[in-house]
């Protein structure tokens, strides 16, 4: 009976010892710590559609797991493996394969990405900087830019959202939805465009993307932000007068290959963003201006100029007549074709320097 008594406490003893090698080992699987080699923390961007094989794949191939068979097994017994949500995540080291999971599979992990839109960009321009920062589909954008339900559930009566896409420094989540992004854009540019600014343009008669289309122009020309009012006085001096804008930032527009140098055979096409033949405003915006390029519309300088040309430094010369226009346009071609000797020689000297002897 001793006997018996003796191996059943072994027994116990051993079944005892089992389970709490079992359950140190169990929680070293759910909690043990995934320790970084490069870094204290390591994001992870989790796409729409993919594959918890190809996640797990992922997690692996960037440091953030140490085994893959660990983790599956953890997933398993958490829920199985369903969808994870999409988004950015960020796994500080020491974070467990349980803590890993949850996150994901919950997207309580989600943290906002912060992309700036400079101004003066196209719709399309925008689309590829969202598409490499938030992983957009840019082709979708684009077009959705031009869907005439969709600007109308906007509220925005144009044919276009070009010119309405407001530049700014927006946050988003990963692979956010593209109306929902577009939707951002366009709310920011009304909170902007409130009734006073509405006011102004009612008192020169024209509509909202009337104005947008000369901001964009606006927004093409200026380099210095003083000179935003100047041009924009420029332009409505011409359109009082009935002058052709002749405003280069029409003519990048319309052409396939820009933004380039333009050639004399742009500036004779027959298309209705050519301002170089066409009187009055384009059909619409070239681009999306920025807030103060919109209020330089509305409120342009005050002054006589109906010609400006680049000198060189930034900004531009501006003139009342036609002959003084042309003497600093000659003189502008002048400080071109001086600075594109320079920077050939430099060129050639740099070449030189570098060639073996």
């Amino acid at each position: 009976m001793k006997e018996l008594m003796r191996r059943y406490r072994i027994v116990l003893v051993l079944a005892g010892a089992t389970l709490l090698v079992a359950a140190v080992v169990l929680y070293r699987i759910l909690y043990g710590p995934n320790t970084f080699v490069d870094g204290d923390q390591k994001p992870f961007y989790l796409s729409r559609g993919q594959t918890f094989a190809s996640v797990v794949d992922s997690l692996e191939a960037r440091g953030i797991i140490r085994s893959r068979s660990l983790f599956v097994f953890v997933a398993r017994i958490h829920g199985g493996t369903p969808r994870l949500i999409a988004g950015k995540y960020i796994f500080k080291s020491g974070v467990s394969n349980i803590e890993i999971f949850r996150d994901m599979r919950d997207g309580r992990g989600i943290v906002p990405i912060f992309v700036t839109i400079p101004e003066g960009l196209r719709a399309r321009a925008q689309a590829r900087i969202l598409s490499r920062t938030i992983g957009i589909d840019s082709a979708r954008f684009v077009t959705l830019i031009s869907d005439p339900d969709f600007i109308e559930s906007l509220g925005i009566q144009a044919q276009s959202l070009e010119g309405y896409l407001l530049p700014e420094t927006y946050s988003f989540f990963w692979q956010a939805d593209e109306q929902d992004v577009i939707r951002r854009f366009v709310e920011q540019f009304k909170e902007f465009y409130h009734d006073s600014l509405d006011q102004w343009a009612r008192d020169f008669g024209w509509t909202t993307n009337q104005v947008l289309t000369l901001a964009s122009i606006v927004e093409g020309e200026a380099v210095l932000d003083e000179e935003r009012a100047t041009i924009a006085g420029v332009y409505h001096n011409r359109l009082r007068k009935g002058m052709r804008l002749e405003a280069d930032p029409t003519i990048q527009y319309m052409i396939d290959d820009g933004p380039r140098r333009i050639r004399y055979s742009d500036l004779k096409q027959n298309n209705p963003y050519n301002t170089y033949v066409n009187k009055g405003l384009p059909p619409g915006p070239v681009n999306n201006p920025g807030r103060a390029s919109i209020l330089a519309a509305l409120q342009p300088e005050r002054h006589n100029y109906l010609f400006f040309v680049a000198n060189g430094k930034g900004g531009h010369w501006f003139t009342s007549n036609y002959n003084d226009h042309m003497r600093y346009v000659r003189m502008y071609r002048r400080l071109r074709s001086n600075a594109e000797s320079q920077a050939s020689r430099d060129a050639e000297g740099i070449g030189k320097a570098s060639s073996p002897r």
